[in-house]
């Protein structure tokens, strides 16, 4: 009876967050280990079922380095990066389409619906949701710096993203763009998923990461940071608190809050239903990144 009670309890917390984020968008970029543990990936899809199911709006941006990484090592491509981006040639580019759209999208969709959800994999023909244009990067001397198939987002096709979620159907992306010329192009999957969130006027932006949150001490992962601000983001990346990795995630949270997304989150993707944690209690698992 104890153990009934305090599922009712849990229950009649999270039923003011339910109230709060009905009919709400909610942009989830995937990446990392949970990409790479079927367990880890299963768990968290549903949690994505879930947040349909009570009337969230979740949609879905993933990326997939470490498989990309393997498909090149097989064909004897050498992955190259400039600025911590992967150079993307045409031979590149072909396996990334390959990777993203036919595999990783094909199988998170498959996922959601042994889950008992719907989903649609949008990525191809009038179902395209990016679009965008080549990225050059500003090098040391003020030069130009081309990476290859490698863009940004200039547009994403919100309506047609709005169209599934209003039907109870979770909308997943891959983090690839076509150009005014029909081409591909490869995206940065974190600043993909804030062209989407910021497109949509989402509730919340989660990336789910290999880390806990934001902690103060690598080392130690009770020293999670559970609240910042923008101000607190730019004095942690000065003192190297947020430092490789994690700096492109926390620029990709502040972009999309100056575009209007309410809240972002950083949440570690392996913990068992990190997203419902995050989101249906007071406490919550991660970092949530404001404005102010």
């Amino acid at each position: 009876m104890d153990d009934a009670i305090r599922k009712a309890d849990v229950l009649i917390e999270a039923l003011a967050y339910i109230r709060t984020f009905h009919d709400r968008r909610t942009v989830i970029k995937l990446g990392g280990s949970v990409l790479e543990e079927p367990g880890a990936l299963r768990t968290m899809l549903q949690d994505v079922v879930f947040m349909a199911a009570v009337g969230m709006r979740p949609v879905l941006v993933h990326g997939g380095g470490k498989p990309i990484d393997r498909a090149m090592a097989a064909s004897g491509l050498q992955p190259r990066k400039i600025q911590g981006r992967r150079y993307t040639d045409e031979a590149t580019l072909e396996i990334v389409v390959q990777i993203l759209c036919h595999e990783i999208n094909a199988e998170i969709v498959s996922l959601i619906r042994q889950l008992s959800g719907r989903a649609v994999g949008l990525h191809s023909g009038s179902m395209q949701a990016l679009f965008g244009e080549k990225l050059l990067l500003p090098g040391e001397k003020g030069e130009l710096i081309d990476l290859g198939r490698v863009g940004k987002v200039t547009r994403v096709d919100r309506g047609l993203i709005d169209d599934f979620c209003a039907g109870g159907v979770v909308p997943v992306i891959p983090c690839v763009a076509i150009d005014a010329d029909g081409k591909w192009l490869n995206v940065n999957a974190d600043t993909a998923a804030a062209a989407v969130a910021a497109s949509l006027n989402a509730e919340k932006l989660m990336f789910l990461s290999d880390t806990p949150g934001i902690l103060a001490d690598r080392a130690n992962p009770a020293s999670l940071l559970p609240c910042l601000d923008a101000m607190d983001c730019t004095r942690l990346i000065q003192q190297g608190v947020i430092d490789s990795g994690m700096i492109p995630k926390v620029e990709a949270c502040l972009d999309a809050l100056r575009a209007g997304v309410r809240k972002t989150h950083l949440i570690d993707g392996r913990l068992r239903h990190s997203l419902l944690l995050e989101i249906f209690t007071h406490k919550g698992v991660g970092t949530e990144i404001t404005l102010k």
